[in-house]
C-alpha cells in the first residue's frame, strides 16, 4: 500500500495537487495566450481573461470542496481525540467555523473576478487568506495543546514555521498593495495586465505578485501536514434500511437491517 492509500492521507494530498494545478495550468493557459506576462503576474490575472477564467473557476470550486472536506475530518479528528477537554474542543469549533468561511471566500474567487467586481474579489481574498490564516493559527495552537499526548513536538514547529511564513506573506503583500494603489503611480491599475520594467511602480507590483503566490503557496503547504494524521483516519458509512421495499408498508411489516458501505473507523 502507497502512503498516499493509507487512511484519508487522499484528501489533503488532493486538496494541495489540485489547488496547485489549478494555478499553474492557469498560469501556462494565460502565458501561452499572451494575456498576462510571463513574469510573476496575480495569481487572479491569470484567471481573468478566458478560456484561462473558466479554467479558474471550476478547478478552484472543486478546491473549495476538497478543503471543506478536509477541514471537516480534521474536525472529527481532534474532537475524537479529545472528547472530555473543553478549550480544545472550543477551540476545535472555531477552527471549523473559519474553514468553512475560507472555503466560501475560495468559492468568491473563483466566481467573481478581479477585473470584473474587484471589491468583491477583495472581500474573496479576505475571506480565503486573512481568515484562512487564523484557521492555520487556531490548528498551531490545537497542534500545540495536544502535544506530546497525541503527537510529537515536531509537528508543532513545522506548522509554526508554515504559519509564520503566510503571515510574512501576508505582511508583505499588504504594504506592497496600499503603496501600488495608493495614487502614486497613477490610477485604474487594477486593470492592468501587462507591466513593463520602466513603469512607475513595477517594483511594488513584482513585490506584491511574488507576495501573493508565496501566500498562496504558503497556506497550502500547511494541509501537507495533515498528510500523517490522515493517514490514521478511516471513513465508514452505515445504511440504515426500514423495509424490504421502496414502497409505504406498515411498520409491523417493516425490518431494520444496517449494510455497512465502507469499511474502516475513525
Amino acid at each position: 500500500m502507497w502512503w498516499f492509500q493509507q487512511g484519508l492521507s487522499f484528501l489533503p494530498v488532493a486538496l494541495v495537487v489540485w489547488s496547485a494545478a489549478s494555478f499553474v495550468f492557469s498560469y501556462i493557459t494565460a502565458i501561452i495566450l499572451h494575456h498576462v506576462d510571463p513574469l510573476v503576474p496575480y495569481i487572479s490575472d491569470t484567471g481573468t481573461i478566458p478560456p484561462e477564467r473558466c479554467l479558474f473557476g471550476i478547478m478552484l470550486n472543486i478546491s473549495a470542496f476538497l478543503g471543506m472536506a478536509t477541514m471537516y475530518v480534521r474536525y472529527k479528528q481532534v474532537y475524537s481525540l479529545n472528547p472530555e477537554k473543553s478549550k480544545i474542543i472550543k477551540l476545535n469549533k472555531i477552527g471549523l467555523t473559519l474553514g468553512l468561511m475560507s472555503c466560501f471566500g475560495l468559492c468568491i474567487i473563483a466566481n467573481f473576478q478581479k477585473c470584473i467586481l474587484y471589491y468583491v474579489h477583495v472581500v474573496g481574498a479576505c475571506l480565503t487568506f486573512g481568515v484562512g490564516a487564523i484557521y492555520m493559527l487556531v490548528q498551531t495552537i490545537l497542534s500545540y495543546l495536544m502535544q506530546p499526548e497525541v503527537h510529537s513536538k515536531d509537528i508543532f514547529w513545522i506548522r509554526l514555521t508554515v504559519l509564520l511564513w503566510c503571515g510574512s506573506s501576508i505582511a508583505s503583500m499588504f504594504v506592497s498593495s496600499v503603496v501600488l494603489y495608493s495614487g502614486l503611480y497613477g490610477t485604474n491599475l487594477v486593470q492592468k495586465l501587462h507591466w513593463d520594467p520602466q513603469d512607475k511602480g513595477y517594483t511594488a507590483h513584482i513585490i506584491s505578485t511574488v507576495s501573493e503566490w508565496s501566500l498562496a503557496f504558503s497556506f497550502l503547504s500547511f494541509f501537507l501536514t495533515y498528510i500523517r494524521d490522515f493517514q490514521k483516519i478511516s471513513l465508514r458509512a452505515v445504511v440504515s434500511l426500514h423495509g424490504q421495499t421502496l414502497y409505504n408498508t406498515p411498520q409491523s411489516f417493516g425490518t431494520d437491517e444496517q449494510t455497512l458501505l465502507i469499511a474502516g473507523s475513525i
